[in-house]
């Protein structure tokens, strides 16, 4: 079964916000927002995800991540409003 995983956190420090996007890069996921990143995925990728997150979070304080899993079904009946489109070269999002 194909599935797709949606990862959101919200951190307050600034080194630990950069490893936990790097590692999301990393893994194969693409960010959708300033702080949400989306990518197919398997179980096993899953687990890798949420390890290596509890990893880099270990020991901070105000941090809470989130993890979503999404079947094909879900992922297709989200909502989009607005346009934004995510500008690598730049790692930012860009509204158009």
């Amino acid at each position: 079964m194909d599935l797709y995983v949606l990862v959101i956190y919200d951190i307050s420090d600034d080194d630990l916000r950069g490893q936990v996007a790097q590692f999301l890069k990393s893994k194969g996921l693409k960010r959708i927002q300033k702080s949400a990143f989306l990518g197919p995925a398997t179980p096993s990728l899953i687990r890798e995800i949420e390890a290596g997150i509890r990893r880099l979070i270990r020991g901070y304080e105000r941090v809470n991540v989130q993890i979503f899993t999404l079947t094909p079904a879900s992922y297709k009946s989200r909502i989009v409003l607005g346009d934004l489109r995510y500008d690598e070269e730049e790692d930012s999002i860009v509204l158009t």
